[in-house]
C-alpha cells in the first residue's frame, strides 16, 4: 500500500448548541486505506464526517489535507476531495432527474463537457442505474436512491470517499454490487472509509477500525485487536463478529489451529480441505 498520509487530523473539537461535541480528536488517514468506523447513534461519527467534508467547520485543532492547513478560506480543498455518501439518500439528492443528478457534481467543478459525460456515464454503469438516467429522482425507491448517491460522489472522483451506512437500503444483490465498488476503489488507491454497524461486514473488509464514543475515539487498530477486546466492546456497545466467535470455538476444541485470522466462509472452510 502506498504510504503517503493525504489527510491528518490534528486536536480537532467541535461542539453544537445542544452542548454534544467532538473532543480532541487526533487521527491519520492514509492514501488506499479501507476503514470501518464503528460506533453507536449518536457517539459523534457523522459530526466528525461532515467535519473532514468541509461540510461543518472546527472550532479547535487543525485539519490538514496534504500537509495544507484547512480554514474557513479553503474549504473547498475538503469539499472536492473528501467525498461523502449520506446515510439517508434525500439529504444528497437535489436535481430533477438521475443524470443532471450524476452530472451536477463534475459540472460545478468545472469539468469540459466531455469529461463530465464520461464520468457520468462509468459511475451509472458502475451503480447499476443507467436505464433509470431520465428517471425523476422522487419516484426512485430507496435503494435506487442510495445508489444514486454513491454514484453521484463516484463521478466526482475524490480521493477520499466515506459512506455512512451505504448498505442500509440496499437488498442482498445491491450489497454485492457495493463491495465490487469498494474492490474497485482500493484498486484504484482511493481512501475508503465505511461507517457501519455490521461488526460482519467491517471484519471481513476492513484492514483498520476506529470506535467512537460520546464524541470521542476510543480505539483505532486492526480488527483482530479491536473485536479481542471485551471491554472495548462493552463500552462501544458491539459484539463480535460471528466468523470471529466461530473460530474461537473451533481452536478452544481443537479442530483448528488458534491464532490465525479467518476473513470469510471459503476461508474457513479451507482450513478442512
Amino acid at each position: 500500500m502506498n504510504s503517503e498520509n493525504i489527510l491528518t487530523i490534528k486536536n480537532l473539537s467541535f461542539e453544537y448548541d445542544s452542548g454534544f461535541s467532538l473532543k480532541n480528536i487526533n487521527v491519520d488517514f492514509i492514501k488506499g486505506e479501507k476503514i470501518a468506523v464503528l460506533g453507536s447513534n449518536g457517539s459523534g461519527k457523522s459530526t466528525f464526517f461532515l467535519n473532514i467534508n468541509g461540510v461543518l467547520s472546527h472550532h479547535h485543532g487543525n485539519i490538514f489535507y496534504k500537509d495544507v492547513n484547512i480554514t474557513g478560506k479553503n474549504l473547498d480543498i475538503l469539499r472536492k476531495n473528501v467525498g461523502i455518501v449520506f446515510q439517508e439518500p434525500d439529504s444528497q439528492l437535489i436535481a430533477s432527474t438521475v443524470e443532471a443528478e450524476v452530472s451536477f457534481g463534475p459540472i460545478n467543478m468545472g469539468l469540459e463537457e466531455e469529461e463530465v459525460k464520461q464520468r457520468v456515464d462509468s459511475s451509472m454503469i458502475e451503480m447499476n442505474i443507467e436505464f433509470l438516467r431520465e428517471r425523476p429522482v422522487h419516484y426512485l425507491s430507496g435503494g435506487q436512491k442510495k445508489r444514486v448517491s454513491i454514484a453521484d460522489i463516484l463521478a466526482m472522483r475524490p480521493e477520499i470517499i466515506i459512506f455512512d451506512e451505504p448498505t442500509a437500503s440496499l437488498d442482498p444483490i445491491n450489497c454485492e454490487m457495493f463491495e465490487r465498488t469498494l474492490q474497485r476503489l482500493e484498486n484504484q488507491e482511493v481512501t475508503t472509509i465505511v461507517s457501519t454497524h455490521d461488526v460482519n461486514f467491517a471484519w471481513k473488509w476492513a484492514e483498520r477500525i476506529i470506535v467512537f464514543d460520546d464524541g470521542c475515539i476510543i480505539a483505532d487498530d486492526i480488527p483482530q485487536n479491536v473485536f479481542a477486546d471485551s471491554d472495548l466492546l462493552r463500552k462501544a456497545n458491539l459484539v463480535k463478529p460471528m466468523l470471529m466467535e466461530v473460530y474461537e470455538i473451533l481452536a478452544d476444541k481443537g479442530f483448528i489451529t488458534s491464532g490465525k485470522s479467518v476473513k470469510s466462509i471459503s476461508e474457513l472452510k479451507e482450513m478442512f480441505l
